[in-house]
């Protein structure tokens, strides 16, 4: 009787069946996105990503929804209910995105540059990718128990600031430029996509709108590859047969780790996101009727993702926004343990590997413009609206490191080139010296501008001070506008030359505006505002 009893919430029921085709499809659109990113932007073998990333990445998905379901288990039996429904989990699609385009894509490039071939710069860029997935789920474990204190510190304005920067510069101008490089397909695909999920169309037979996009805009692909329909370059997929590929941990992660270290300014925000996100979807669950303990869930979230890291993932875990969704839909406590499931074997069995090599990149782009799109509205729409502004400004380091990563690429400029605009000047800093310390920590320095200006318009000036004193800080180190090409930190007092000149400029800038405003705040303490 006790067994029965323990098993009775892990019963499949008709909505789970829903739940579980919702949440598949968000998790493969992510891997088929990375893999995507990977292999037919930046070159990496397939068999690297394939191979290795994917089935290690999947296993981190297999051990969230499994500690998941665990979680939800629990709350119905303490609270003797049969309708708790567990918080839906899977890949996080911003960093995921990030770590393909700001951190592999491009480390891969530099590997091959040095001398390395294809599958040793690939071997690289996956162990670079592994200890960096380790490093943001090590960052994520003691941040777990300050979740709400976090939350609390900074504006709501400059975490969702920072957020929409990358989406609408990174994850959604870069990959319009793929779509446009094959129109007739992924312009049919972006219309599918925003058919479906922002005019909220009709979908024939009841198919998850981003998988009907995907289906029609392979189909086509396939339908013109046979037709050679003129000017389009297609891809012949490589099937292989399913090999089992059992995640397992590699020890040449231990001489990636210091490499990774350099990446800190992207991987902490990254983490600190998920926790944020992580914090505000279990209130949402707690609003729906189904109260997890916070500090659990973001442990469960931290510890799933140093496991995906540990066997070869290279992309963070999170929980998912929509439990209310979920819960409406019937879905309950199986969807996550089977999703788990089959994500987890999929990805170990070589399953996913293969259904991912059969999609186009110019289909999948069009759901990362959706994706970009969808964050940066949801930056405006949750925040007060004064502080639209604030979050625009914050655009604009994200905007510099866009440029960054356009002019660093051969086709524009050659190494040679970059290197010497880099100390050329006509008066004043180098240009291009001032775009890439922009650009660098990029996600970091809008994370601050955007705290600043959020705190100055509810007139908390000592709190805005205090932000860009940290900022003048974190500039002496190169955490935020590193000086050097590849955004590496630093003790400002090893630089010297040109390089010396932008990074203490830049550090004065900060600390003298926390300074006057500081003063300014000193000053009128206590008279009113005027009103406009």
């Amino acid at each position: 009787m006790n067994v029965l009893k323990t098993l009775r919430p892990l019963r499949i029921l008709p909505g789970d069946i829903n739940g579980l085709l919702a949440l598949s499809v968000d998790n493969l659109s992510v891997m088929a996105l990375l893999a995507g990113i990977l292999i037919g932007g930046f070159g990496v073998p397939a068999d690297t990503v394939l191979g290795r990333m994917i089935p290690g990445t999947a296993f981190g998905v297999l051990v969230g929804d499994l500690l998941y379901t665990a979680l939800a288990v629990r709350l119905a039996r303490r609270l003797g209910r049969t309708d708790v429904t567990a918080m839906p989990f899977g890949l996080d699609t911003p960093s995921t995105i990030g770590m393909a385009v700001l951190v592999l894509g491009p480390a891969f490039v530099r590997f091959r540059a040095s001398g390395l071939d294809a599958e040793a710069a690939g071997l690289e860029t996956w162990h670079l990718g592994m200890a960096a997935t380790m490093v943001m789920g090590l960052v994520k474990l003691p941040l777990s128990f300050a979740g709400r204190s976090l939350r609390r510190i900074i504006p709501q304005a400059g975490l969702l600031g920072s957020l929409a920067g990358i989406a609408l510069m990174l994850i959604g101008f870069l990959p319009i430029i793929e779509l446009m490089q094959s129109p007739v397909i992924g312009f049919l695909s972006l219309g599918l996509v925003l058919y479906a999920l922002v005019a909220k169309g009709r979908i024939p037979g009841g198919l998850p709108g981003v998988l009907f996009a995907v289906l029609v805009g392979t189909a086509l692909y396939y339908i013109l590859w046979i037709c050679q329909f003129s000017g389009m370059v297609f891809h012949t997929p490589v099937l292989t047969p399913l090999r089992f590929s059992l995640p397992r941990p590699d020890l040449e992660i231990l001489h990636s780790l210091p490499l990774a270290l350099g990446y800190l300014p992207l991987l902490v925000p990254f983490a600190l996101l998920t926790i944020i996100g992580g914090v505000n979807n279990t209130e949402s669950a707690r609003v729906a009727g189904d109260d997890y303990d916070v500090r659990s869930i973001l442990l469960a979230e931290g510890a799933a993702t140093l496991a995906a890291g540990f066997v070869g993932g290279v992309a963070q875990t999170t929980p998912y926004i929509g439990h209310p969704a979920y819960k409406q839909m019937g879905a309950r406590v199986a969807y996550t343990w089977l999703t788990g499931l089959c994500i987890g074997i999929g990805g170990i069995c070589g399953v996913l590997s293969n259904l991912l090599e059969l999609i186009p990149i110019a289909v999948l782009a069009p759901v990362l413009i959706y994706v970009a799109l969808d964050m940066t509205v949801q930056a405006f729409q949750a925040i007060d609206a004064r502080h639209s502004v604030a979050v625009v400004f914050g655009f604009f380091p994200a905007i510099a490191r866009m440029v960054t990563i356009e002019l660093s690429n051969t086709t524009f400029l050659s190494p040679e080139r970059f290197n010497e605009l880099l100390t050329t000047t006509t008066g004043g800093l180098p240009q291009l010296a001032v775009i890439v310390a922009l650009g660098n920590g990029f996600i970091i320095t809008a994370t601050i501008w955007t705290a600043v200006v959020a705190e100055m318009i509810d007139s908390r000036m000592r709190n805005a001070a205090a932000f860009l004193a940290v900022g003048s800080v974190l500039c002496y180190f190169g955490i935020i506008h590193s000086v050097r090409a590849d955004g590496s930190m630093y003790a400002l007092w090893q630089l010297s030359g040109v390089s010396h000149a932008v990074a203490i400029q830049f550090c004065t800038a900060y600390a003298g505006l926390a300074a006057t405003l500081w003063l300014l705040s000193t000053f009128l303490a206590g008279k009113p505002k005027p009103s406009n």
